[in-house]
């Protein structure tokens, strides 16, 4: 994957200029600094940018588990590619060991969160999360559930705060066997 260099220097400029363009002083003492803390930023919540999550799951070990393992209620929050405006919420990420090929926990978390610090949509985030996982280790199934708030919904539009998207991803014995997937889905919506 070829590294795409963050230029805070273009984006606090192009941030100078929307100040103006909505008719805000650029100069005024609250917003001197504005240009450079939003390029800062932006460094931050487009850090997956430059990251290839595949090399999180490289590592893995041997225990022979070919049952569940879930990872739920993982905060997440990423931006929406359309209107530059976040959208947050929690992942769930489930997987079903083959051949003893077990990762650390972590490491799922890190996948998802790679992800998700780019300019995003829900569905492609639930899919690349889910892809990513199945192609890297090769598991009996994957399910991948994402619920999320986006403001764009919620602060312009339909204004319709509190509004949920729910998406999801399954791949392998998750597509093929109806209990399985009753049972990922369960667990998912159990409270703890």
């Amino acid at each position: 994957m070829q590294k795409k260099v963050i230029d805070e220097a273009k984006i606090e400029e192009a941030v100078h200029m929307i100040l103006e363009a909505i008719g805000e002083d650029p100069e005024r003492e609250g917003l001197q600094n504005t240009p450079k803390r939003v390029a800062r930023m932006y460094s931050e919540i487009f850090a997956g940018m430059n990251s290839n999550p595949r090399e999180f799951l490289k590592v893995s070990f041997t225990e022979f588990h070919d049952e569940l393992v879930l990872v739920k209620d993982i905060p997440l929050y990423s931006m929406c590619e359309h209107h530059l405006l976040p959208f947050y919420g929690k992942a769930h990420v489930a997987y079903i060991p083959r051949g003893g090929k077990v990762v650390g926990i972590s490491k799922l978390t890190r996948v998802a969160e790679a992800y998700a610090l780019r300019p995003q949509l829900q569905e492609r985030l639930t899919s690349q999360i889910a892809d990513c996982i199945n192609e890297s280790l090769k598991p009996f199934g994957v399910a991948v559930v994402i619920e999320a708030e986006h403001m764009c919904m919620t602060m312009r539009g339909v204004r319709k705060p509190g509004a949920s998207t729910v998406t999801s991803a399954v791949r392998g014995i998750f597509e093929t066997r109806p209990e399985t997937r009753a049972e990922v889905f369960s667990l998912i919506n159990q409270k703890s």
